[in-house]
């Protein structure tokens, strides 16, 4: 169990909305504490419609989160690459990268505890191997650590930007010029907890990207990541009005018919954490994906 106190400074409003803003839990999270009688103020239990008040002193009992049990499990995967330190893998497009609420079985890493027997333990249980991630329905290169040498040198390179990863995305309009920096903070949109936003204060994150190809109210563009923020290309794109096709969290409704965002982490390259040598894989696009395009040209 842990406790955590919250005395309100300056804020209004039900007391649910403003521990959300105020702490790194989401409102429905709280709620549920707020339910279960784990949220007192100054020494009472309330409900999730309490106003706060001034010098209000809150006090939230966080329960243990469940242990999750990590099965592997003979799940299809694509090895594009494996040696005795790193493997590459294809994701598919619907596939979540680890365990997580909602999502114990069924994710990359049970496929990769079944098909890779050694996996660096740098991130627990949960994410063994991971180094870093994309979206469930982003499909792409992967890199994936075997021993915790190789995860540190690995996560060395993503954090001073040595590593190179480029992605291909369809987006919403045609965009007039051939390439541009998108330079914006992103945080916690404060507008729904599931959602990244360009935010003052946020962490910093740049986009790089290219037009590949122009179509009737589509663009496909090439891009490359010097941060790796989460949701960066998504959130991106829609905050210069250019949102990815097909993303149901930060797209327009009435779009192409497909399964979630056309994006996919193409090409991947980074120093082999033994050999020192650089080492660059690219992974061909999804088939809905490519069908969507010849579509597009048909129709252009």
């Amino acid at each position: 169990m842990e406790q955590i106190d919250v005395i309100i400074k300056d804020e209004t409003g039900r007391i649910d909305k403003v521990l959300s803003e105020r702490l790194d839990f989401t409102r429905s999270q709280i709620q549920q504490w707020l339910k279960g009688q784990q949220v007192k103020v100054n020494g009472e239990v309330v409900r999730s419609n309490y106003k706060v008040k001034k010098e209000d002193m809150v006090t939230i009992v966080v329960p243990e989160p469940e242990e999750l049990q990590i099965e592997a499990e003979d799940i299809p995967l694509t090895i594009v690459y494996e040696d005795q330190d790193v493997a590459v893998i294809n994701k598919p497009q619907g596939m979540v990268v680890h365990p997580a609420a909602g999502h114990p079985k069924g994710t990359l890493v049970n496929a990769l505890m079944y098909h890779i027997k050694d996996l660096s333990s740098i991130n627990g249980i949960i994410r063994p191997g991971i180094v870093h991630r994309i979206d469930k329905d982003t499909s792409g290169l992967l890199m994936v650590a075997k021993n915790d040498k190789a995860h540190e040198a690995l996560a060395e390179q993503l954090k001073e930007k040595t590593s190179v990863r480029k992605y291909l995305a369809l987006v919403h309009g045609e965009i007039s010029h051939d390439k541009g920096e998108i330079n914006a903070p992103i945080g916690r949109s404060k507008a729904d907890r599931k959602m990244q936003a360009v935010i003052e204060g946020g962490k910093p994150a740049v986009t790089h990207f290219q037009v590949l190809e122009r179509f009737n109210d589509f663009t496909l563009i090439e891009l490359q990541l010097e941060t790796g923020r989460t949701h960066q290309i998504r959130v991106h794109m829609k905050y210069i009005g250019y949102p990815v096709a097909g993303d149901p969290l930060y797209g327009p409704k009435k779009t192409l018919a497909g399964q979630g965002q056309f994006l996919h982490a193409k090409l991947l390259g980074f120093t082999h954490p033994t050999t020192g040598e650089y080492m660059e894989f690219e992974a061909p696009l999804p088939e809905i994906f490519e069908k969507t395009l010849e579509q597009l040209r048909n129709n252009h």
